[in-house]
């Protein structure tokens, strides 16, 4: 006898249950001609007799009666595997990966990227690296360059500014020392530029968050992005725009995955974000100087 499936159990189960065609083809939503011609084949196929079929219904024979109990005994055991395999149907993730600056803009930005009743849920992925787009590492990426190579797509967002600043509360600010990245991985330009300038400095930070945390608690001056700098009213600038600093924003997607519905929505929201904020990215809204 060839294995029996576990879909003409399951059916056999409702017409048991039910007492007959009709019944089982309002649970399962199949038509009662078809429920009729799978029960014969499930008889053909175990060569009993399940049902003593009647005006009235199907009554189970008494080899129908033993392999309902096996039935609803595999029945039972099935559910906490569908309750998990249901559980894991995730709402489908859209992988954004940014900077640490740019991260803390945008997640400060929330509710422009992600609204009640969207079919997806973003993932924030903050790491200075350059992760792999052409492999679906991530989705989307926020970068200082366009697409270089690989079948890769790329949107310009807006000019970026960075400026020195220093907690608004310090005292006697003109006695600041600076706040810096740690050489060993101060790989970006906005990085560096604080010892090539050869400033005072008071304390190292590995991340641009720390830097931005030392700043606001007074610890020194750092240079910062003007979206962050600027929009916090707790700091003010302790200098001029530094004009060697100024980059681009790119955001780069997969040529093949950008018109999906999720990732596009996504993008779009994104350019609308800079496109709202281009003269803060800018440096054009200073509130303090």
């Amino acid at each position: 006898m060839k294995d029996i499936s576990w879909d003409d159990l399951r059916l056999f189960l409702l017409v048991a249950e039910t007492g007959g065609l009709s019944g089982a083809a309002r649970e399962s939503g199949l038509s009662p001609p078809t429920i009729g011609r799978r029960m014969l084949a499930l008889e053909q196929q175990t060569g009993q007799a399940l049902f003593a079929r009647s005006q009235t219904g199907y009554a189970l024979t008494k080899t129908g009666d033993a392999l309902v109990g096996k039935v609803r005994v595999m029945h039972a055991a099935a559910q906490p595997v569908h309750s998990l395999l249901d559980a894991a149907k995730e709402t489908p993730l859209v992988r954004l990966s940014a900077g640490t600056g740019t991260a803390l803009f945008l997640a400060d930005r929330f509710q422009q990227l992600s609204q009640p009743g969207d079919p997806f849920r973003l993932s924030f992925v903050t790491t200075e690296a350059v992760l792999d787009i052409a492999h679906r590492e991530v989705d989307l990426g926020i970068r200082s360059r366009p697409a270089q190579s690989g079948n890769l797509a790329s949107r310009k967002l807006a000019n970026i500014r960075f400026a020195p600043y220093r907690s608004w509360s310090a005292g006697e600010p003109e006695r600041l020392e600076w706040v810096a990245m740690d050489p060993a991985i101060a790989r970006y330009p906005a990085a560096r530029w604080v010892h090539e300038q050869s400033h005072p400095i008071r304390v190292l930070a590995n991340s641009v968050a720390t830097i931005y945390q030392l700043v606001r608690s007074g610890g020194g001056i750092g240079v910062m992005p003007c979206f962050i700098g600027d929009s916090d009213p707790g700091l003010a600038r302790a200098g001029p725009l530094i004009e060697e600093l100024r980059e681009e924003q790119h955001l780069v997607m997969h040529a093949d995955d950008r018109h999906q519905p999720n990732t596009r929505r996504v993008i779009d929201r994104l350019a609308t974000l800079y496109d709202e904020n281009r003269d803060l990215l800018a440096g054009e809204r200073a509130l303090r100087g």
